[in-house]
This record gives structure tokens, sequence and C-alpha cells, in this order.
């Protein structure tokens, strides 16, 4: 393949690539996604007092404490490593994220055409965006969630809350807000393909409703009723974006339709 074809048309560069090419891209991606994590994880051992500060904040907030004085409990002398060992894990996931996404965007645009490739770039960058004020928004509502939590129960019993536990509790509810503000670029996506349109997703409204108010009650981990809404509604509002999203690409498409 020549390097002078700058046409939409243009032959995919993937064509041009054996099964073996692309493992082997496959494998460099998978290679340079592992050092960024790897890399973030370190900087996540060395920075793990602010981290933890950071993580526990929260819990501090919904028993009333002074951040620094509110202390989670460990029963096992070995815990505290493998409690480090993990929240240096998850950091490095965290930290890595710009550079795995960007890994993935490359992986793609060997096989897109241009006008796709500024696609691909497009919802690379929004989804990381997208996953990061999920995890935001987790942690905002989450002294209130652990605040329902502790209190559900009754003044009688002593909550001694586990260390691992918590931060397991703290990150899993973040990364499931970040996945679930994902959807809108599920939606856009089906539409972008032409597999859902808008107008289907309009009339949908009502189910979409309960659909969504039951994903959120199945992939929040605490399944209290504050962090659920606080992630049903978001997830509501972006299905009504999804659906101007999707009416734009129809008038595009129709627009194009009558002027070629």
């Amino acid at each position: 393949m020549t390097s002078d074809v700058t046409t939409d048309d243009e032959t995919r560069l993937a064509g041009d690539m054996t099964l073996v090419d692309h493992l082997r891209e496959l494998r460099d991606r998978l290679v340079r996604s592992a050092l960024a994590i790897l890399i973030g994880a370190l900087l996540g051992w060395i920075f793990y007092e602010r981290i933890f500060d950071f993580l526990t904040l929260p819990y501090c907030d919904a028993v009333g404490a002074k951040r620094g004085t509110c202390a989670l409990t460990s029963f096992d002398p070995l815990e505290p490593f493998g409690f480090r060992a993990q929240v240096a894990a998850y950091s490095g996931i965290f930290f890595a994220l710009p550079v795995i996404f960007y890994q993935l965007w490359r992986f793609i645009a060997p096989g897109l055409y241009r006008k796709e490739k500024v696609y691909a770039a497009t919802f690379v960058v929004v989804s990381t965006t997208l996953f990061l004020a999920g995890a935001a928004v987790a942690y905002l509502t989450l002294p209130k969630a652990l605040e329902f939590l502790l209190s559900v129960g009754g003044e009688g019993i002593n909550n001694l809350t586990n260390v691992t536990k918590y931060t397991t509790l703290v990150l899993f509810t973040m990364a499931a807000f970040g996945v679930g503000f994902e959807f809108p670029i599920v939606l856009i996506a089906l539409q972008f393909v032409g597999i859902v349109q808008p107008s289907t997703l309009a009339r949908w409204r009502r189910e979409a409703v309960v659909g969504i108010t039951a994903l959120a009650a199945l992939i929040t981990p605490s399944v209290d009723p504050i962090s659920m809404f606080a992630l049903a509604i978001p997830l509501y509002v972006f299905y009504e974006v999804s659906i101007l999203v999707g009416k734009l690409i129809v008038r595009r498409r129709e627009k194009a339709l009558r002027s070629s």
C-alpha cells in the first residue's frame, strides 16, 4: 500500500496484516498497558498514605469523626501488607487508564478509515471522562450511603469495619459507577451503526426507567437506596441525551443522502 492515499475510501491498513501480525500487535499493546499498570502500582505503593486517607474520608464523614481519627479494623497481622498491595494494584489500574484506552485505540485504528479514526478517538476520550465522572459521583455519595448502612441495623450494633472489606466496597462501588456511566456510549454506538433507532428508544422510555432502576440495583455493590438512585438518575439522563445524539446522527445521514 502506498502512503499517498488520503481519501476516505482508502484501503484499510489492517487488510495488509496477517493473523500473526494482529496477535503480535495485540501482545505489544497488552505489554505496554501492563507496564503502565506496573508503574501506576509503584506510584500507588509510594503514595499509599495519601491514597488511604482519600479512601477512608467517606467513612470518616459517615461516622462523624475527624480526618485521621476514624480507625478501621484488621484481625490478621498479614492483612495490612495485603491491603497495601491491593490499594497499589487498583491505583495502578486507575493511573494507567489513559494509557490503556490509548493502546486500545491504537490497536483498533489501523482497521478504520480516516473519519472512523476520528470517531474512535472521540469515543476513547469520552469513555475515559465518563468513567472518571462515574467514579467521582460514587465517591461523593459514599458518605451518605455508609451512614445509612451503618445505622440501618439500629443502635445496638457496634460496627467494627474491616479495612479490606471497606476498601473493596469503596473501590467496587466506584468501578460500578464508572462502568455504568459508559451506558450512553453503548446506546450511541448502537444508533451509530443503525442497530437501534432514536425513535425506538423514545418509545421505550417507560421500559427504560424500569430497566435502568433494576440495573442500578444489580451493579451497586452496597445495594443501598442512596447509591442506587445516585446511579439510576444519571443513567436515565444519559438515556435521554443518547436519544438527542441519535437524532443528530440520523439528520446528518439524511442530509448526506440528499446531497449525494
